[in-house]
């Protein structure tokens, strides 16, 4: 009987749930890397032993982390931190490398992104994490602020892939409330030269010649907060999916709407519908079904809890516009936290699990496609990535 792997990134620790088929009893372990906040842990396609994790520190900065036996035991592959608060090297180890410096866009003459003079462009911290789909050793990582690294040695060194930060529309970037992320980054699983991004609050950027060149993905969408609703670049995406059968077609949970593309966001249309609220963080799609897809609206970009304090899961069989509410084993009433936007997941199994993790420190799970829900742990600290491994 195959087994599921959960892996939570909390503000102090990641956690590690394991369960069988059933889905019904669930074992913990953790915190790993006890008070670090880990923004993000996410496996290897390619190897079910591989993890990746994000460990920050406002103190000690930032450090890859990497396990080879499933979250048993780990190393920071270069032995050591990336980056220390206000962009400053700490460390020979797990080096991020500059392919050019932020002011000039030429290449550096050195391979450390600080060359003996501060740069006014800070790294912050590591968002999100993407292993290749078939090597265990290449992973992708996007930044704060927006840039995006690439690893082929398993996470020791990091290159930059300097096209996008170099974009033409780059200067006109802007942070969001939450800063200015590079949070999301999906790759084709048909088409290797392929990948999409995701930037708060830029938008939405796909390259098609693996990361040298990149086209903003925008069209469509409308925001009233900026100066031009219609514009290229300036959008607030919180969240972009897709199904592994349909790469072309793909969902997003924008600041406010839920959009969706029929032609690898070429182009953009609204499937909001009958959404209580169109403002949320998450977005996800069903393992077999590419219609079906998840959200989580929240009242709105001021008031980040579930409306009426009622926490609902929204599905819509049909790709959009039609959503039904699922709130079974879900608290209905004076629950007033957060699902952020790294925080839902599913398995493959034959009946696809659903996974979010909130802000209040709870992970619920539903083992039926979310017809019905129970917390699979209480009591973490906020959860601010959760991601699943389908295990044989």
């Amino acid at each position: 009987m195959s087994k599921v792997r959960v892996l939570v990134g909390t503000r102090k620790g990641a956690f590690i749930l394991t369960s069988d088929g059933k889905r019904k009893r669930w074992k913990v372990s953790g915190p790993h890397f006890t008070g670090w906040e880990v923004y993000h842990v996410k496996g290897s396609p390619a190897d079910p032993n591989r993890l990746y994790a994000s460990q920050c520190s406002g103190w000690f900065g930032q450090v890859i982390q990497r396990s080879s036996d499933g979250g048993k035991t780990w190393e920071a592959p270069g032995g050591g931190i990336t980056i220390a608060p206000g962009g400053m090297p700490a460390g020979e180890s797990n080096k991020f490398v500059y392919d050019t410096t932020p002011e000039t866009g030429k290449p550096l003459t050195t391979h450390q992104f600080y060359d003996g003079k501060p740069h006014p462009w800070e790294f912050k911290r590591v968002w999100h994490l993407e292993p290749s789909t078939t090597d265990p050793d290449t992973v992708y990582a996007g930044v704060e602020d927006a840039a995006l690294f690439r690893s082929t040695d398993g996470g020791k060194s990091w290159q930059e892939l300097a096209g996008l930060r170099g974009h033409e529309s780059g200067p006109g970037w802007h942070p969001g409330a939450g800063g200015m992320c590079l949070h999301t980054i999906l790759l084709d699983p048909s088409n290797s030269q392929r990948m999409y991004i995701a930037i708060s609050a830029a938008g939405a950027f796909r390259t098609d010649d693996a990361g040298k060149t990149w086209k903003p993905i925008n069209r469509g969408l409308k925001s009233q907060y900026i100066p031009d609703p219609d514009a290229e670049v300036g959008h607030c995406v919180h969240r972009i999916a897709l199904h592994r059968s349909r790469p072309n077609v793909l969902f997003m949970q924008k600041h406010w709407d839920v959009m969706r593309s029929d032609n690898a966001g070429d182009s953009w249309q609204e499937v909001s519908g009958n959404l209580p609220t169109d403002f949320g963080f998450v977005i996800d799609v069903h393992a077999h079904e590419p219609e079906t897809i998840y959200v989580v609206p929240i009242k709105s970009d001021s008031e980040h809890f579930p409306l009426d304090g009622k926490l609902r899961v929204y599905r819509s069989q049909t790709g959009g516009n039609e959503w039904e509410a699922l709130t079974k084993g879900l608290p209905q009433r004076n629950c007033f936290v957060n699902v952020l936007r790294d925080a839902m997941a599913v398995d493959s199994l034959e009946q696809c699990g659903v996974y979010f993790g909130t802000t209040g420190g709870q992970v619920y799970a539903s083992a039926d496609a979310g017809d019905s829900w129970a917390p699979i742990v209480r009591d973490l600290p906020a959860v601010v990535s959760v991601e699943v491994q389908t295990l044989p």
